[in-house]
């Protein structure tokens, strides 16, 4: 193994993965996408109804995405009249768009506390990717994210998250063929809710989206890793690495300084073994910081010796960052060695690059406006 990441001191942050969240309801009331199967069974049964109720009101929530009770037509006027008392369907609101040339549109969507994230829905050749937020802000502070400059505000419930992907499907009007968790936040510092909204995506009564083209992107929350590799579903894991040089990756990611590479590199092969399934490693190329031949090297001796597929991508420009994209020369070399030792690599296609594409971007830009007006 190379010199180039060294182990150092991990501990483990008991907090980073219990920053987890349920919807805020502004009204008092219960809301009805943060209750579980359990919960609005419960509730029927305090009214008396029927034990069927609770898949009729879980059909229009999570399959037609309704935004009120009113439209709940298979229920009696009476029980809409009853829960209006009990529970709130409040909807995001879009507040901004952007639309690319290519097809992909993003989308800055307000909760009801008036909390912001952002989604993007990425069209191509028949299918419908949605990328969706875990959080609004970030705290984990990469210096290269226009996220991380904002902090973290609240993490999202598994109906905020699930709502994002059933803006895009009914915004196109076609089915979500796959959901990346590659929005703003860190989804394992709020695992609970991440899990419950994946489930929520693949089950048959939601989504119906298979579990492997569902993927969640973390920066290398060590512990929840462990976790996650635990779980029956098949679901996609990717990590961003973006610097496989531990003194790099410190400066680029300073929150998550604490799990060392020489950690995440064994903990990234307990996951191949327990699970058998291949993670990718997303790779911004951020010009004369880790474009470098000895960066080539590090990353190369940190994926050859298991399954891994690195993805190499195009860093996008922030307003006020010091940082700039490197070249698509260094791309095609990064791919060139990586490969020569056995390692799939692709540079990422730059979907939206026309429009605000880097998270937190369009939040920026929407939120200073508002302040200034």
């Amino acid at each position: 193994m190379s010199e180039l990441f060294e182990a150092s001191e991990t501990t483990t942050d008991p907090n980073l993965g219990a920053q987890e969240a349920e919807r805020p309801s502004t009204t008092g009331k219960l809301d009805l996408r943060s209750m579980t199967h359990g919960q609005l069974q419960e509730l029927m049964s305090e009214l008396g109804q029927p034990a069927f109720r609770v898949k009729q009101i879980e059909e229009w929530v999570w399959r037609k995405n309704v935004s009120s009770l009113d439209e709940m037509s298979n229920l009696p006027k009476t029980l809409r009249h009853v829960l209006q008392d009990r529970v709130t369907l409040d909807s995001a609101e879009e507040i901004a768009r952007q639309l690319s040339a290519d097809g992909s549109r993003k989308y800055l969507l307000r909760f009801p506390d008036g909390v912001s994230v952002e989604c993007v829905g990425m069209p191509s050749k028949g299918k419908l990717t949605a990328c969706a937020s875990s959080q609004a802000g970030c705290g984990i502070g990469c210096a290269f994210c226009a996220t991380g400059m904002s902090g973290l505000t609240r993490s999202l419930s598994a109906g905020e998250i699930y709502e994002q992907v059933m803006h895009v499907r009914d915004d196109f009007g076609r089915r979500v063929t796959s959901v990346v968790l590659m929005g703003q936040g860190e989804p394992f510092a709020n695992y609970t809710e991440t899990l419950a909204a994946l489930r929520r995506l693949n089950s048959p009564d939601g989504a119906g989206i298979g579990a492997r083209h569902l993927t969640v992107s973390t920066c290398g929350i060590i512990p929840m890793i462990k976790r996650f590799a635990n779980e029956p579903e098949q679901f996609t894991l990717a990590v961003s690495l973006h610097s496989a040089v531990q003194r790099t990756r410190d400066m680029l990611m300073p929150g998550v300084k604490k799990y060392s590479l020489i950690h995440l590199y064994d903990i990234m092969n307990e996951y191949v073994n327990k699970t058998g399934r291949r993670p990718s490693y997303e790779f911004a190329l951020i010009r004369g910081v880790n474009d470098s031949d000895n960066e080539i090297a590090a990353l190369c001796d940190f994926c050859r010796d298991n399954l891994a597929h690195v993805n190499l991508i195009m860093l996008n420009e922030v307003k006020g960052s010091k940082f700039q994209p490197s070249t698509n020369e260094r791309a095609r070399e990064f791919v060139r060695r990586l490969t020569s030792v056995g390692v799939e690599a692709t540079i990422r296609d730059s979907r939206g690059s026309d429009i605000d594409a880097a998270c937190g971007q369009l939040r920026q830009s929407i939120d200073g406006t508002l302040r200034t007006h």
